[in-house]
C-alpha cells in the first residue's frame, strides 16, 4: 500500500483555481482496457472528476467517475464497452465540484445544482486493429 504525505511547501488552491496538470491514456495489450493517469494542482477542497472515452464514431465506450479524492495523482483502469475494440479514440476529462444546498434546505431542493467546472481535458489514443 502507498502512502502519500503531502508537501509542506505546497499551496493549497482554492477550488476556482484547482487545474489539471497531466492526463495519459495508455491502452493495455488486451485493446479492451485502458490505464488513465490524471494529476491535478493541489487543492483544499477534494475534487471531483468524470472520465469518458469515445471511440471514431464519437460513441461513449467507457465511463468512469472520481468523488472526491484524497490524492492529487490518480490512475485508474478503463474498461471498453466494445464487442471489437480497435481504432482511434479520445479520452475527455472534466474535474469539478458539486455545489450542495445549504444545510437544512436539503428536502426544499428537488434537484442538484450545476457543479463548478474549474477544468477539462482531453487525449487521444489509438488501439491496434486487431485481425
Amino acid at each position: 500500500m502507498d502512502i502519500f504525505f503531502r508537501d509542506p511547501n505546497e499551496i493549497l488552491l482554492p477550488p476556482e483555481e484547482v487545474r489539471l496538470l497531466a492526463l495519459k491514456a495508455e491502452p493495455w495489450a488486451d485493446g479492451r482496457r485502458v490505464k488513465v493517469f490524471l494529476e491535478v494542482t493541489p487543492f483544499q477542497k477534494r475534487p471531483s472528476a468524470d472520465l469518458v472515452i469515445t471511440n471514431a464514431q464519437e460513441d461513449e465506450v467507457a465511463r468512469a467517475n472520481i468523488l472526491e479524492t484524497i490524492s492529487r495523482k490518480m490512475e485508474i483502469n478503463m474498461h471498453l464497452r466494445e464487442a471489437q475494440p480497435g481504432g482511434e479514440y479520445s479520452l475527455q476529462v472534466v474535474v469539478y465540484y458539486q455545489k450542495l444546498p445549504p444545510v437544512g434546505e436539503e428536502s426544499e431542493v428537488k434537484e442538484q445544482p450545476d457543479p463548478l467546472i474549474v477544468d477539462r481535458g482531453q487525449t487521444n489514443f489509438t488501439i491496434p486493429l486487431s485481425s
